[in-house]
């Protein structure tokens, strides 16, 4: 039984809502699956090839922040990886579904996540979590971060010259993510920011960058095979309310260290300033822009 929209709860850090939005061991029906029971078929491609992609999304108030924006980018994923997925109208049910759920009290990471299906053959799976914004999230948002820049292995024009990479595109595949972040979190560093092997800055595993200089904002161009980033986009648009200028440019690891300040952006963290780059410790002081409250405003948390 689903909690009343609108109701006020308090829940535990181990608490997750899920909701089947398509395929499973029962079929197509949009509905909530309890969160203690096995959801994937054991040889679904998931979990076996990592064959699929997701989007994850903040949920403030018990209201999905930029669904649009997710869902824009998790077709275009869906896409370049050979999948149709359910329709937006299912996925938008979906997420209302998991929001009224979860309910408005705590601030909450909803993941969509869309696979293959079973190796076996069938229908693709597709689903949404909720789980509780993490700890460290929030003290990313309050306190900054502590980053190193690590070699991605890919050249600034892999995307175009390699399409199979899916460079670009949110996929399941996050071994290679994840190992940077527990190799970075070896060395005393919160997160990583990836570089090519000519030596662009790219992207965090899981955020934007974006740097303050002059009175404008910058971050690296899609054409260096990143993802498109909700919340820079986000951002952009009240940014230009503002008359705060926003550029894509290439960017150079000594652009980053010069800056007048440097943040990670990404859909539930939002926003990590970034104070110290492997052994520099970045410029503490105002930059004239208020990049946290824009973010705030873009995401409905002002």
């Amino acid at each position: 039984m689903g909690t009343p929209a609108g109701t006020a709860i308090d829940r535990p850090d181990d608490t997750r809502v899920v909701v089947l939005v398509s395929g499973g061991p029962e079929g197509p029906r949009p509905r909530v699956h309890p969160a203690a029971e096995p959801l994937l078929l054991a040889d679904d491609l998931a979990a076996v090839r990592g064959d699929g992609c997701f989007e994850t999304l903040l949920v403030v108030g018990g209201r999905p922040a930029k669904p649009e924006r997710h869902l824009a980018r998790l077709a275009r994923s869906a896409a370049a990886s050979g999948l149709t997925g359910p329709s937006e109208e299912a996925w938008r049910a979906g997420i209302d579904l998991a929001a009224r759920e979860w309910g408005p009290r705590t601030e909450a990471m909803l993941r969509l996540v869309l696979s293959r299906g079973p190796e076996r053959g069938g229908q693709e799976t597709a689903y949404i979590t909720v789980a509780p914004v993490s700890g460290f999230a929030l003290r990313a948002r309050a306190e900054g971060i502590a980053v190193t820049a690590l070699g991605r292995g890919y050249a600034s024009d892999a995307a175009e010259s390699a399409p199979w990479l899916l460079l670009g595109s949110k996929t399941l595949s996050y071994a290679t993510n994840m190992a940077a972040l527990r190799h970075a979190a070896a060395g005393g560093f919160d997160d990583v920011i990836y570089l090519s092997s000519d030596g662009e800055v790219l992207e965090g595993p899981r955020s934007t960058v974006v740097i303050a200089r002059d009175g404008e904002l910058l971050s690296p161009p899609a054409e260096v095979g990143i993802l498109e980033g909700t919340t820079l986009a986000a951002m952009a648009e009240v940014a230009a309310r503002d008359g705060v200028p926003v550029r894509r440019e290439r960017l150079l690891l000594t652009d980053l260290v010069s800056a007048d300040a440097m943040w990670l952006l990404s859909s539930v963290t939002l926003y990590a300033r970034v104070r110290r780059i492997d052994d520099t410790t970045l410029p503490g002081g105002d930059p004239g822009i208020d990049v946290a409250g824009m973010v705030d405003r873009a995401v409905g948390r002002a």
